[in-house]
């Protein structure tokens, strides 16, 4: 086969980032409810692997949902926690958001564990996080590490983390927030969007959707046809016990 130019190709290693099988406490999804009208409303947190010549290294960040602009990030060895805090600690710094916006991220250890939740309700958030095997509600942060790998570290060899870092921060603060442009932006930078938008969106404050109750929207319709001449009301769909 090598003679014939027939090698295989071997697949490239997969390195997990979010376990979810922990006895933290879980909190309700809001990302998929809400209705943005502002910047820091809703931040968008995840982690990604990144693959060096000798070991794995480890970058978690954090977005805006509204601008879609990074606003934490942070490199490391090791999944622990100085990771994530470290990309929540520089978002805080940067934005001062005020009291009342929603951190969203996946279900993993790192964002459900004590300290990650203390730093959240510390500063007045709202922890959310995405739905079982549900990568819908992560959506923009996971088109962005799809993009910093695509555009930057698959164009590039690092020789070490340090290396890395400096380009990462180069290809965030310079090139994706400040000149990439987003079809979902209008095809504007997340840096134009956010002075485009600023002091135009009608309300500083994110509105919530509910969904419906199939069940009760039933049995609402079931009950406003008892003025239209039935004299008792239906019987119940056993389906719905």
């Amino acid at each position: 086969m090598r003679k014939d130019n027939l090698l295989a190709l071997q697949p490239k290693r997969f390195k997990v980032t979010t376990n979810s099988n922990h006895k933290f406490e879980i909190y309700l999804n809001l990302a998929a409810r809400m209705k943005l009208t502002g910047i820091n409303q809703l931040w968008v947190a995840d982690i990604t692997y990144v693959r060096l010549k000798a070991e794995f290294v480890y970058l978690a960040v954090i977005l805006d949902g509204f601008s879609r602009k990074v606003v934490g990030w942070a490199l490391d060895r090791t999944l622990g926690m100085r990771l994530t805090l470290g990309a929540l600690e520089q978002a805080v710094e940067r934005r001062q958001p005020e009291p009342g916006l929603v951190h969203h991220s996946d279900r993993g250890f790192q964002y459900a564990r004590a300290e990650y939740i203390a730093m959240i309700e510390k500063h007045h958030m709202v922890p959310s996080m995405s739905r079982p095997a549900n990568p819908y509600d992560n959506a923009s942060c996971e088109s962005f590490m799809k993009t910093l790998k695509r555009e930057e570290i698959s164009a590039h060899k690092y020789d070490d983390l340090e290396h890395l870092r400096t380009n990462t921060e180069e290809f965030i603060e310079e090139y994706y927030n400040r000149q990439r442009l987003h079809s979902a932006l209008g095809y504007r930078s997340p840096e134009e969007f956010e002075q485009q938008t600023e002091g135009k969106a009608e309300s500083r404050s994110a509105t919530m959707v509910f969904f419906e109750n199939e069940n009760e929207d039933r049995q609402r319709k079931s009950t406003a046809s008892l003025g239209k001449g039935a004299t008792s009301p239906p019987s119940p769909d056993p389906l719905s016990c």
